[in-house]
């Protein structure tokens, strides 16, 4: 799907407080969510890391503007080949900004001959898997890991895709 009108760019310093805002609010309508995402010190500790990374981000940081808005971005700040971040506003979700976005960086990394692409998410996010195998992604790993920043243990998967052969 091409989404019209849809113009993914570095993020620049006006974007700082959209890409806290987009981040947060993707995150808080996640269908993931269990008994440890009502705590109100994880929602302010989540709140506060969306407005530090946009304050101070590293990696590459690519925002997807709509209409003017900034309606999801991306991050890859872990290592180049790892997409860290895959955040989408929930009134633009639906519409092909996840996967222009994850395209995106999937050419960037193929651009650079990187073999391998990863990418991770919460076991229960049955939307963000979908999109993840529909871009050619596979699960690889299922388990525990802890959140720093949530600081409770997560059901994670961490999904790979060969970009060559």
């Amino acid at each position: 799907m091409v989404v019209s009108g849809l113009k993914l760019r570095q993020m620049n310093e006006a974007d700082r407080h959209a890409v806290g805002f987009v981040g947060f609010a993707a995150w808080r309508s996640g269908e993931a969510f269990d008994d440890s995402y009502l705590d109100p010190d994880v929602i302010e500790r989540v709140s506060s890391e969306f407005e530090s990374f946009a304050k101070s981000p590293t990696g590459d940081v690519v925002v997807a503007e709509m209409e003017g808005v900034i309606a999801g971005w991306g991050a890859c700040d872990v290592a180049p080949h790892h997409i860290s971040d895959l955040w989408v506003d929930p009134n633009w979700q639906g519409k092909g900004i996840g996967k222009a976005l994850i395209l995106h960086f999937l050419d960037r990394m193929r651009a650079q001959g990187l073999p391998l692409a990863t990418i991770d998410t919460h076991a229960r996010n049955r939307a963000a898997i979908g999109l993840y195998e529909r871009c050619g992604f596979e699960i690889v790993w299922r388990g525990m890991e802890w959140s720093d920043i949530m600081k409770v243990e997560l059901e994670k998967v961490k999904l790979e895709r060969r970009l060559s052969p």
